[in-house]
């Protein structure tokens, strides 16, 4: 029910950003969806891709603060309201959102969430039937 998302940690200078980019082009690693979030000093460079594990190995080789973590990614109808839904479903069970994004894949909307606790959004999930995709939805 979970996949992998690449948490990469960057300096807010010139070039670093670039850097990971290039290396993850090298690699042949096809970035799916992605959203940065910065602070003053650092930014957390947060990717989806179709070789989660390859991806983080090939960063941490390089040196660079690479964690790969468990997040849940929803699929819903991309029309109003359905993100609402979704959400609305999750926090009233009391689950936290810790963050969330989201994109379009292959014609339906994608919301990708760390939540708070994981296991009990996961329960929540499987008794609303609320679909989700997998590391395989995402393989080319």
């Amino acid at each position: 029910m979970t996949i992998k998302q690449l948490s990469i940690f960057i300096e807010n200078k010139g070039g670093t950003l670039i850097k990971v980019l290039d290396l993850l082009s090298k690699g042949g690693i096809q970035i799916i969806a992605s959203m940065v979030s910065d602070t003053k000093e650092y930014g957390i460079f947060r990717v989806l891709c179709d070789q989660p594990t390859q991806a983080y190995l090939m960063l941490r080789e390089a040196g660079i603060n690479v964690q790969l973590s468990d997040v849940i990614a929803l699929s819903i109808d991309d029309t109003p309201g359905c993100a609402a839904k979704a959400v609305s479903e999750l926090s009233s069970a009391d689950v936290s959102i810790l963050y969330m994004y989201s994109f379009v894949w292959k014609g339906k909307g994608v919301l990708v969430l760390r939540t708070d606790p994981a296991e009990k959004a996961k329960e929540i999930i499987s008794i609303k039937k609320m679909p989700f995709l997998t590391e395989m939805d995402f393989k080319a």
